[in-house]
């Protein structure tokens, strides 16, 4: 079994041989997989923090098998929440979203926030003020170091 802290899900665990089993590190056509590729990518570029969308989760404990298995340093994990859609599905090109409106920035950057679960209208009158006060509030709901 796999532990790791993921700095919104909280504490995580894996059983990688029971939940995955073997995973593909050189794919048939000769590439590098995903899974060895970024790894081995973040340890060369020293990649201290990694944040991406929860639907990817699923792949830290097969990184950090990698990375424990290579000697490379484990970096801090964030899974962020993701925008989604009536059918609970997520909200991406690929899933055939449409463009967001960005006539109305400060109310599409305000939808963004709570999904995050920032508080709704921040005083800000600018989207770079409200992104100033975003990633403060941000850092402190998911204890972020500066």
């Amino acid at each position: 079994m796999l532990h790791w802290n993921d700095r919104r899900l909280g504490p995580q665990q894996q059983n990688v041989h029971q939940a995955v089993g073997d995973f593909v590190l050189k794919r048939a056509d000769g590439l590098w997989a995903y899974q060895l590729a970024v790894v081995v990518d973040d340890g060369a570029q020293g990649i201290t923090d990694i944040v991406r969308g929860e639907d990817l989760a699923d792949n830290t404990a097969r990184q950090i098998g990698l990375q424990r298995a290579l000697g490379l340093p484990l970096p801090r994990y964030l899974h962020t929440p993701l925008v989604r859609g009536d059918d609970g599905e997520k909200l991406s090109k690929q899933n055939g979203a449409t463009a967001l409106d960005t006539s109305q920035a400060m109310h599409v950057l305000d939808q963004a926030g709570q999904v995050l679960g920032l508080p709704a209208g921040l005083s800000a009158q600018t989207p770079a003020d409200w992104l100033r006060q975003a990633v403060a509030l941000w850092g402190r709901a998911t204890k972020i170091d500066r």
